[in-house]
């Protein structure tokens, strides 16, 4: 009989942490070793339903679907694993996982703190994740008296580990079919992908709008222009968002005067085929990114594989698998957390990166002006990170996590007693 895994997590939705738990879940059936269930859970205002609409590629998992009806008690699993943020990570197994992107930022909360401990290991998906989880530390004092009443800090007993998130190898690769981008007049577009969350100008973790005005002032009144190409939403497909995105585009053309280059909105959902479709279109030459803090980056990895440059932030968890000297990076300094994201993730006196936009208006005009200079190490950046960071190492290295770490509880089985050979006995 094979062990019980249960994972809850927001597998159904539109989501980073949707694509994440899809891969670990579909890398925990194909281990085949394992009694592998699922526990959908929702992911903030993201979409519901991805699972229905891929049914041809993920219709699989609905076999290992079920929902918990209130007050039906369940045996207790051998293994469980929870994909989310940490302070949400409740034991309920024999043996308890906790898998998560971490937070952008340079300190994260006690209750996190507090979550990882109370599971025996926790997963992030990159160095920066872990080291902020394991060296956030935290006193919690008397009201009154000011006396300290315990230390939060990572606890000894729980496991740490590291495990990227591979790109499907099968899907994100060099292809002749490309998206249809016929209003799309410019040979050469910078692209960026990535939700525009809250923050006012310059504080959205994605930095959008510094990249926008940065875009626009670098190549306004030139003779010839590229375009950029912003594959964005604030969180949802509905017009609305779509009308908000285009407000906030306006509103950062009106600060820059002259003859402006083109940006063009992409809104809605992609599929995975039609993302690689979108990377490698002939006018997209390059990805950019001036990200102020990632857990991973995932699309900047499935990117690499169009073998073409980055222009990304130097700074946080997309470093484990971006090459300085493959890509181009750009340069900044940690800074405080404007009041307008803090939130209860991004706490006061936390940090994170700001973008010298200066070194950003150079490097998009060098980009532009000496692409073929940068051509080759778009290829080796590509090259490395199919070597390193597919699906099929990711799956290679949880499966050597899970059998280096779990003990599962004996089980039962039937007894089988040899044949004895015993003489034959006369009748009398």
């Amino acid at each position: 009989m094979k062990p019980t895994f249960i994972v809850s997590c927001p597998i159904d939705t539109y989501s980073g942490y949707g694509a994440r738990s899809r891969d670990v879940v579909k890398a925990i059936i194909e281990m085949d070793k394992y009694d592998v269930k699922i526990i959908p859970q929702r992911w903030g205002n993201c979409s519901w339903g991805f699972i229905e609409d891929h049914e041809e590629d993920w219709g699989f998992l609905n076999q290992h679907l079920f929902q918990p009806q209130p007050n039906q008690q369940y045996p207790q699993p051998d293994i469980w694993m929870q994909i989310t943020i940490p302070n949400e990570f409740i034991p309920q197994g024999n043996y308890n996982i906790g898998m998560t992107a971490g937070i952008e930022t340079t300190l994260c909360k006690p209750e996190w703190v507090e979550g990882c401990n109370r599971m025996n290991m926790v997963i992030g998906s990159s160095g920066h994740t872990m080291n902020i989880l394991t060296q956030s530390k935290f006193q919690q004092k008397d009201n009154k008296t000011q006396q300290v009443i315990k230390n939060i800090e990572f606890s000894p007993t729980t496991k740490p580990e590291i495990l990227f998130e591979g790109f499907d190898e099968k899907v994100y690769k060099k292809t002749n079919e490309i998206l249809d981008l016929p209003e799309i007049k410019e040979a050469f577009s910078f692209l960026f992908v990535g939700h525009w969350m809250q923050g006012d100008f310059g504080h959205d973790r994605k930095n959008v709008g510094v990249l926008i005005k940065a875009f626009l002032e670098t190549f306004k009144n030139k003779q010839t222009q590229p375009a950029l190409i912003l594959k964005t939403s604030t969180g949802t497909t509905s017009y609305v968002d779509r009308y908000e995105i285009l407000k906030r585009i306006n509103n950062i053309k009106k600060t820059v005067k002259g003859k402006l280059p083109k940006i063009y909105l992409i809104h809605g959902d992609l599929t995975d085929e039609e993302m690689n479709q979108l990377y490698n279109h002939p006018k997209v030459k390059c990805m950019v990114s001036t990200t102020k803090g990632e857990g991973f980056g995932r699309p900047l990895l499935e990117f690499t594989q169009s073998k073409k440059p980055i222009i990304v932030s130097g700074w946080s968890g997309h470093m484990d698998f971006i090459s300085p000297q493959m890509s181009v990076i750009l340069d900044g300094t940690l800074e405080d957390i404007h009041p307008s994201v803090r939130n209860e993730w991004f706490i006061e006196g936390s940090k994170w990166f700001g973008v010298n936009v200066l070194d950003l208006n150079n490097k998009l005009k060098s980009m532009y002006k000496n692409y073929k200079d940068f051509v080759h190490g778009g290829k080796k950046q590509g090259n490395y990170a199919k070597e390193n960071f597919t699906y099929t190492k990711m799956k290679e290295k949880f499966s050597e996590i899970l059998d280096d770490n779990i003990t599962v509880a004996p089980k039962k089985v039937d007894l089988k007693l040899p044949e004895l050979k015993l003489p034959k006995l006369q009748k009398v």
